[in-house]
């Protein structure tokens, strides 16, 4: 059973012709943790997706897919956003698309501590303020909104897997969120 959520650019590159792409090129990604913010700009909530891997294990994530040909970095982003989060999320981008990471994923382990097993990554992480309506894509089982105390806590971390846990850590400190 394929949950994927359906690329809305067909004929980009078909499955066949990303996958060779992958056996040799780093392909380039944005990476988006979704927060809510009070009224002083310090965030309150963290936006979590629950989903399924295709073993059947339950695992959190972020909003993510890839920077396409001929694309803007914001305008991935926004894609990417609307798309994972729905067309009423109202994210607010940034002035500025200056990441606060840069995460490098590898097939296998490596000393970023980050792995993707079908490629060579490189990802454009960002903190996004998000203040409407979201509703999960297609292919998330739901996105939880919780503290960045109970994101931040054993449980939840457990559940992330090829180091977005500590990605996740990373964003909160560059917030400023260091409790």
């Amino acid at each position: 059973m394929n949950v994927r959520t359906p690329d809305p650019y067909p004929g980009w590159l078909s499955d066949e012709d990303l996958y060779e792409a992958r056996q040799r090129l780093p392909m380039v990604y944005v990476e988006a943790v979704p927060v809510r913010l009070d009224a002083l700009g310090y965030i309150t909530e963290v936006g979590l997706l629950l989903q399924a891997t295709p073993d059947g294990e339950i695992v959190r994530s972020f909003v993510s897919g890839r920077v396409m040909y001929r694309e803007t970095i914001r305008a991935a982003l926004l894609r990417h956003l609307e798309k994972d989060l729905g067309a009423l999320a109202l994210p607010q981008l940034p002035a500025s698309p200056v990441p606060f990471t840069v995460a490098e994923y590898f097939p296998s382990p490596s000393e970023t501590g980050l792995t993707d097993d079908r490629q060579h990554a490189v990802a454009l992480a960002y903190l996004i303020p998000v203040t409407g309506e979201c509703h999960p894509r297609q292919d998330a089982l739901e996105l939880t909104w919780m503290s960045p105390e109970d994101a931040l806590g054993p449980a939840v971390q457990s559940e992330f897997i090829g180091g977005r846990g500590n990605l996740l850590r990373q964003a909160l400190a560059h917030a400023g969120w260091c409790r």
